[in-house]
């Protein structure tokens, strides 16, 4: 039957749109799926977590350590598990959702090493009776493929195949041994305490812990009192850059990609030792350093600042564990003897500490910080942009750069980093950086987990939610909007490195905190903001070496600053003379 015109171009619209959405095309006779169980001798159930699948073009490292984003990455499907049991069969097919293929019915046949791992998650009851699953640290600061406890099988090489009709069968025989806790030494103690604060949020016993550097002498001078330094940044396995032996003369050598360099473990061995001879030898000032483990059930550590989703690990570290410390290893236990450094993740944690507790700190070096004015975060303006993962036009769309090297070649996009984060874990679950923010930085959800800042599949950006991170966590917006107050607290406190061409970015937060900082503050801030010329991240103020060396001394760098400012501004009376011998 012939239409008439105009019924006939609606048909022919119509089916053109059905054809490009894949209506048109016949459904795939079969596609490879996978059955993952786990054997009753590995683990006892019933089991809520994670099923992760990744799959490895090599067998140079096991699949569950070359996770990455970007052109190098490796395929990984995952998919929520409750009350698995011994032997129940979790069914990876083509509806589960993967990085880099969405699918895998996108895989292309071939060879792979194949391994599944369970990510095991704990039921917690908050304070405000919402309860959620998620996976509590067990001492390995939120690492999934080496968390004790979870399951994971033998890696294996199979062949994949889309005709495959037979269903690939995976069984999780191994599990993840305990991590020993590190050893006192006479240099470095480890304390934990039970916080209350955490442990009233949370609706169980929630721990913090610190790794505390001695200054030598410490026995021997018993009178002394020592001012406190902060080195945030993730979580420490233990102190680190601080070895009391000389360097392994039998460790086997290790090439860093990152910075291209042939034995950069011994490099890294050697500026530890050498530290310890600064730290120990005569002139170095006496103080007390701690690194914070601060791993919760979302991150390898809290950002140091109260939460909705996380629960007041501002305070209980400022409050709780710091006077703890303080009263245990003679600490002078004043706002004028505190101080704060870090970079990356550490850098924004300093400044945060500083902006949030501007008494209780007297300064903060901020190296190459996280976003610290979020209309620069990463490549997105949280409050203009619609998009995430995209900047749209007209009658185009380009995506967003992540992550570039010092020439700017983009390696990885936006999109990327976030889908893998979905596949690794649902609800913020991930333990990725993108997930922490929005654990840290949004308000909680119906559901008791942290409310979406953009949709993680498409990346539209709800701005209801961004606006509640404006308020709250924009450092900058918070100078901005509070420094009649906040000025005068904060006046020579504020010390900010980044380089100008950081990875991430992170520069273009600095331009915007520097033009503030430096241009419309009153009283003016006193500070210093300071650039390294095509220096990648994490540059930290250091003009004389590349970031391969400074990353490697902060402690060195930073205490020298730390003295020249007690000096300037310690109180009437202040105690400069115990610790100095």
């Amino acid at each position: 039957m012939k239409l008439p015109c105009p019924l006939a171009r609606i048909v022919y619209l119509l089916l053109t749109v059905l054809l490009a959405a894949g209506c048109g095309r016949p459904a795939a006779t079969s596609s490879p799926d996978f059955r993952i169980s786990y054997a009753g001798s590995a683990a006892e159930g019933p089991i809520d977590g994670r099923m992760l699948l990744i799959l490895a073009a090599d067998d140079d490292a096991e699949p569950r350590f070359k996770l990455r984003a970007g052109v190098d990455a490796a395929q990984i499907f995952g998919i929520d598990v409750d009350a698995l049991m011994p032997g129940q069969d979790v069914v990876i097919d083509e509806t589960v959702f993967g990085y880099p293929h969405d699918s895998l019915a996108d895989l292309p046949d071939g060879e792979y090493v194949v391994q599944a791992l369970l990510h095991r998650y704990e039921t917690f009851t908050l304070e405000n009776g919402k309860t959620v699953k998620l996976p509590m640290d067990r001492g390995e600061g939120q690492r999934w493929n080496r968390a004790p406890g979870n399951l994971y099988s033998t890696p294996a090489t199979l062949s994949v195949s889309q005709a495959a009709g037979t269903p690939v069968r995976i069984v999780l025989d191994q599990v993840i041994p305990p991590i020993d806790a590190p050893t006192d030494t006479k240099y470095v103690r480890h304390v934990r305490i039970k916080s209350e604060l955490l442990s009233r949020f949370w609706g169980r016993d929630m721990y913090l812990g610190a790794h505390v550097l001695l200054p030598e002498g410490f026995d021997e001078h018993p009178d002394a009192r020592y001012p406190l330094l902060v080195f945030h940044g993730h979580f420490p396995a233990d102190f680190g850059g601080f070895r009391e032996q000389p360097p392994d003369e039998n460790l086997e050598c290790e090439y860093s990609e990152r910075f291209q360099l042939d034995c950069y473990n011994r490099i890294e061995q050697q500026e530890a030792y050498d530290f310890f001879r600064t730290w120990t030898g005569p002139n170095f000032p006496r103080m007390l350093i701690i690194e914070i483990q601060h791993a919760n059930p979302y991150y390898d550590d809290s950002y140091a600042v109260n939460s909705a989703n996380l629960g007041p690990w501002g305070d209980a570290i400022t409050h709780e564990l710091i006077p703890y410390i303080e009263q245990t290893f003679r600490g002078i236990g004043a706002g004028w003897a505190r101080f704060l450094y870090g970079g990356s993740t550490g850098g924004w944690e300093a400044m945060a500490a500083q902006v949030f507790y501007p008494d209780e700190y007297n300064g903060a070096f901020v190296a190459c910080p996280d976003p610290i004015d979020f209309r620069a975060f990463v490549s997105v303006d949280m409050y203009e942009d619609d998009n995430a993962y995209f900047d749209a036009g007209p009658f185009n769309r380009l995506p967003r750069p992540e992550h570039r090297n010092w020439l700017g070649h983009v390696s990885v996009m936006m999109e990327d980093e976030n889908h893998m984060e979905l596949v690794l874990g649902e609800n913020s679950r991930s333990g990725g950086q993108y997930d922490i923010w929005e654990a840290v930085y949004s308000p909680m959800g119906d559901a008791g987990y942290p409310k979406r800042a953009w949709n993680k599949r498409t990346g539209e950006i709800d701005h209801t939610v961004t606006d509640y991170w404006r308020e709250n966590y924009d450092l900058m917006h918070i100078l901005r909007r509070d420094w009649a107050t906040l000025g005068p607290k904060l006046e020579g406190k504020l010390h900010i490195y980044v380089g100008d061409m950081d990875n991430y970015y992170l520069n273009n937060a600095v331009y915007l905190a520097e033009d503030f900082l430096e241009n419309t503050t009153e009283p003016y801030y006193g500070g210093e903001v300071d650039y390294g010329d095509r220096a990648e991240h994490c540059w930290n103020g250091d003009h004389d070496n590349p970031n391969a060396i400074s990353r490697l001394r902060y402690n060195s760098m930073y205490v020298p600053k730390i003295l020249r400012r007690i000096e300037a501004s310690a109180p009437e009376g202040a105690d400069l003379t115990s610790w100095r011998y």
